[in-house]
């Protein structure tokens, strides 16, 4: 597969189909799922002059989707839902109580240090 072959198959995965998912109708409200796509390609191609010429090709491409959330289409209204990613979530209160405990020992040593905990 040539390069230029390459980039046409990366337009054609990379679509609003991919983007917007089939509309499911249900008792009169309209959900259209949404997701943020993302894609990346890389390709390569050479020849070697000298002793020994050669060529080479190379080329790929990868594409990733997430969840955004969704369209709801009731009684002639549109909003918007927005997914939730627990995991970033969880993620965002490990690091708060890493910083946290970080912190206290930070400042329990210095106060140690400078006598703060001594009977007087």
């Amino acid at each position: 597969m040539d390069t230029i072959e390459l980039l046409g198959k990366a337009q054609d995965a990379v679509t609003v189909k991919r983007v917007f998912g089939e509309p499911i109708t249900r008792d009169g409200v309209t959900v259209i799922p949404a997701a943020r796509v993302a894609g990346g390609g890389g390709g390569g191609t050479g020849k070697q002059e000298g002793e020994r010429p050669g060529e080479g090709t190379g080329g790929g491409f990868g594409i990733g989707a997430t969840p955004a959330g969704m369209i709801i289409i009731k009684d002639g209204k549109v909003r918007w839902r927005p997914a939730i990613d627990v995991n970033k979530i969880i993620i965002g209160g490990q690091i708060v109580a890493i910083v946290a405990l970080l912190t206290a020992r930070a400042v329990t040593r210095a106060a140690a240090k400078s006598g703060a905990f001594r009977r007087k």
